[in-house]
C-alpha cells in the first residue's frame, strides 16, 4: 500500500483548515478527514468549463470562476476558448496557488501566466458585486465551484452566493444570456427552485467525476438569464 505524504497546510480564512497530501503521482487536498478534490477525480469539473463554453458560443467570452481549486476549470477553459478570451479566477485561500506553483507546477503548467488569465485573491462575491455594480464589466458566465456547492462545508459565509440574494446578485453581474453554472457535489431541488425563482432557465446535468463514466456522479446547473 502506498503511504500519503504531507506536503502542506492552509488556513482557510474564516472556516477550517486544509491540507495537501501527495498519494503516488495523485495529489489530495483533505479537509479534515473529507478529500476535498483531488487530481484523479477533475473530469466534472473540466466540464464545468467545457459545458459552459458550449452553451455559450461565443468567440471571445469573459468568464469569472470562483474557486481555483486544482486549477482543472481554468486549464479547460483557456484550452477551448479564442485568443480573445478572458478568465478571471477568485481564490480566497492564498496557499492553494502556492500549491500550484510549487509542488503541483507539472500539472499547472504555463495557465497561471496565460495572459487570457487573471488571479484574484479575494472572495468571488467581491468581484460578483463589482460587475453588479458597474464598477467591472459584467460576465458572460460566472462559474462557481466554491465549497461543496450549495451545501457548504468549508467556510462560514460560502452559503450566502446560493442563497436568493446571493442569486439574484450573480444574475444581476451577467450580461444578456450569460450563464450562471454551478458545481455540486450532490443535486440539491431547492437550489433548483431559487435559480428559477430568480428568473433564471435552468438546465441539470449529472457529470461523473472520473472520464468513461466513472467515480461519483456530480451536478452541475446551467442557469441562463433571459
Amino acid at each position: 500500500m502506498i503511504p500519503r505524504e504531507h506536503i502542506s497546510t492552509a488556513q482557510i480564512p474564516g472556516g477550517d483548515t486544509l491540507e495537501l497530501v501527495r498519494h503516488g503521482r495523485d495529489f489530495i487536498v483533505m479537509l479534515g478527514r473529507n478529500e476535498l478534490m483531488g487530481t484523479r477525480m477533475q473530469f466534472s469539473e473540466e466540464q464545468l468549463a467545457e459545458l459552459t463554453l458550449e452553451r455559450l458560443n461565443k468567440a471571445a467570452p469573459r468568464l469569472l470562476v470562483g474557486g481555483y481549486g486544482l486549477g482543472f476549470t481554468l486549464r479547460a477553459a483557456l484550452r477551448l476558448m479564442g485568443p480573445q478570451g478572458s478568465v478571471t479566477v477568485a481564490e480566497i485561500v492564498p496557499d492553494i496557488l502556492d500549491w500550484a506553483r510549487g509542488p503541483m507546477a507539472e500539472l499547472t503548467g504555463d495557465s497561471l501566466n496565460d495572459p487570457r488569465a487573471k488571479i484574484e485573491l479575494c472572495d468571488v462575491a467581491a468581484l460578483i458585486d463589482d460587475a453588479m455594480d458597474g464598477t467591472t464589466p459584467r460576465y458572460d458566465a460566472i462559474l462557481l465551484d466554491v465549497d461543496n456547492g450549495p451545501d457548504g462545508i468549508v467556510r462560514d459565509g460560502n452559503e450566502r452566493l446560493y442563497t436568493r440574494t446571493g442569486i439574484g446578485r450573480a444574475r444581476d453581474a451577467l450580461a444578456p444570456g450569460g450563464l450562471l453554472a454551478v458545481w455540486s457535489a450532490a443535486p440539491d431541488h431547492k437550489f433548483v427552485r431559487r435559480l428559477k425563482d430568480a428568473g433564471l432557465e435552468v438546465e441539470e446535468r449529472t457529470v461523473r467525476a472520473r472520464p468513461n463514466n466513472k467515480g461519483p456522479r456530480h451536478t452541475i446547473w446551467f442557469a441562463r438569464k433571459v
